[in-house]
C-alpha cells in the first residue's frame, strides 16, 4: 500500500511539473509575439513620421550677370569658293596628267597636256602665210610710193594712182587677216595645255590619258586658296546674335576641332526649317574636309542674362530643369532653355530674376515636395563663390 500510494504522488507530481512547464512555454509565446507586435508598431509610426519630414536644402537666388554667351549650330564643311577647271578647244586627245585629287597647285600650274601635233602644223602654215603677206604688203607699199612720185611728176594718170592705192590696201588687209588666222591658231595652241586658273586645292579629277577632250568639259573642280567654310544653320532666333567677325570653334567627330571666324550671315532664313546659315571661314590647317558635319560653338559676347548655379541644373525626362522653392515651403520643378553655361553658372530661359532655386539635395526631389531652406536665399553669383 505504501509503495502505491508513493507512486501514485510521483504520478501527479510529475503532472503537475508538466503543466507548468507548459504553462511558461505560453507565457513565453505571449510575450514574443507582444514584442514582435510593438515593434511593427514602431516601424509604421517611424516611416509615418518620415513622409511627414521634409528634406533639407540649399537655395540660391537667381540673379542677372553679364555672362558670355556662345550660340551651338551645326552645318556642312564646303569650300569657301569652288573653281571648275574646263578645256576651251575639243576633239584632242589627253596626252598626259599631272595632278590628281588632293594636290595643291599653284596658279597657271599645267595641269594637263592634249595632243597639239595638228595646231602645230597649222601654226607653221599660218606663220608662212604671214610671212607672203607681209612681203605682199611691202611690195605694194613700194608700188604706190612709186605711183604718187610719177603722179606729182604728171606722167601717171590719176586712175592709175587709185588702183596702185586700192592694190595697197588690199595687200594690208590680206596682211592683217593673215596675222589674225595665226594669232587664233595661236591661242589654241596654248590652250593645248591646261593650267590651273587659280591657287588652289585639287578636289576631283575627270580626266585620263588617253581620254579625247570636248571643249567645255569640267576636267577638275578645286577649292580656291584651299580655303573651306563652314555653313553652319543657325535658328533664326539667334541669327540676330551673330556678326561678321566673330570668333568660332568647329568640332567634327574623328578630326578635332579648329578654329574660325563668321565670315558673312547670310540675309535669308529657311521658311521651312526657320534656320539661317552663318558662314564660318576656317584657319589654318584644320584637317576638316569638304562634305563633312561639323558643330560650331560661336562666341557672340557678354549679355544680360538670368543665371542660375549649374549645379541646380537638373533633367528630368530628357529636359533641363530647376526646382523653384515656393512661398509655402514646397519646390516646383520648372522647365528651362539653356543658353550658355560655365562650370559656375548657368544661362537660362524660363525662370525669372529672383527666383529661388534649389541647390544642394535637388537631385533627391520631386514635384511638390516640401524642404527646410539650410540657410537663406542669396544671390547666384555669392552661393558660387562659398560653395
Amino acid at each position: 500500500m505504501a509503495q502505491t500510494t508513493a507512486a501514485g504522488t510521483g504520478d501527479r507530481l510529475s503532472k503537475h511539473l508538466r503543466g507548468g512547464m507548459a504553462a511558461l512555454g505560453a507565457c513565453a509565446l505571449l510575450a514574443l509575439a507582444a514584442c514582435g507586435g510593438h515593434g511593427g508598431d514602431e516601424k509604421a509610426a517611424g516611416e509615418e513620421g518620415g513622409g511627414a519630414s521634409s528634406q533639407t536644402v540649399t537655395v540660391a537666388t537667381a540673379a542677372t550677370q553679364d555672362l558670355a554667351r556662345t550660340v551651338t549650330a551645326s552645318g556642312t564643311i564646303s569650300a569657301w569658293e569652288e573653281v571648275p577647271v574646263g578645256a576651251e578647244t575639243g576633239g584632242l586627245t589627253a596626252t598626259a596628267v599631272y595632278v590628281d585629287e588632293g594636290a595643291y597647285v599653284r596658279q597657271g600650274q599645267a595641269l594637263v597636256q592634249l595632243n597639239d601635233a595638228l595646231l602645230r602644223a597649222q601654226l607653221a602654215q599660218q606663220e608662212a602665210a604671214v610671212s607672203s603677206a607681209e612681203a605682199n604688203a611691202e611690195r605694194e607699199n613700194t608700188e604706190l610710193g612709186r605711183a604718187r612720185e610719177l603722179r606729182e611728176r604728171g606722167f601717171l594718170a590719176q586712175a592709175s594712182l587709185d588702183l596702185a592705192i586700192s592694190e595697197q590696201r588690199a595687200a594690208e588687209a590680206q596682211l592683217a587677216s593673215a596675222r589674225a588666222a595665226l594669232s587664233e591658231t595661236q591661242t589654241r595652241l596654248n590652250q593645248t595645255t591646261i593650267r590651273a586658273p587659280v591657287s588652289g586645292l585639287v578636289i576631283s579629277r575627270n580626266v585620263t590619258r588617253g581620254q579625247i577632250v570636248s571643249a567645255g568639259t569640267e576636267l577638275f573642280r578645286m577649292v580656291r586658296d584651299g580655303r573651306l567654310e563652314l555653313d553652319a544653320r543657325v535658328p533664326e532666333t539667334e541669327l540676330g546674335l551673330i556678326r561678321a567677325g566673330q570668333t568660332a570653334t568647329v568640332t567634327s567627330d574623328g578630326v578635332g576641332s579648329a578654329t574660325g571666324r563668321v565670315r558673312i550671315v547670310t540675309p535669308e532664313v529657311d521658311a521651312q526649317t526657320r534656320l539661317g546659315v552663318a558662314r564660318i571661314a576656317l584657319t589654318g590647317n584644320s584637317g576638316l574636309q569638304p562634305g563633312m558635319f561639323a558643330r560650331a560653338a560661336i562666341d557672340v559676347g557678354a549679355s544680360p542674362t538670368v543665371t542660375v548655379p549649374t549645379p541646380s541644373v537638373l533633367y528630368r525626362e530628357n529636359r533641363p530643369g530647376v526646382f523653384v522653392l515656393g512661398n509655402e515651403g514646397s519646390v516646383t520643378f520648372q522647365p528651362i532653355e539653356i543658353l550658355s553655361r560655365t562650370d559656375e553658372f548657368t544661362s537660362v530661359e524660363g525662370v525669372a530674376e529672383g527666383a529661388r532655386v534649389v541647390v544642394e539635395g535637388a537631385g533627391f526631389l520631386g514635384d511638390g515636395d516640401r524642404v527646410t531652406v539650410a540657410q537663406p536665399a542669396r544671390p547666384a553669383a555669392s552661393a558660387a563663390a562659398a560653395e
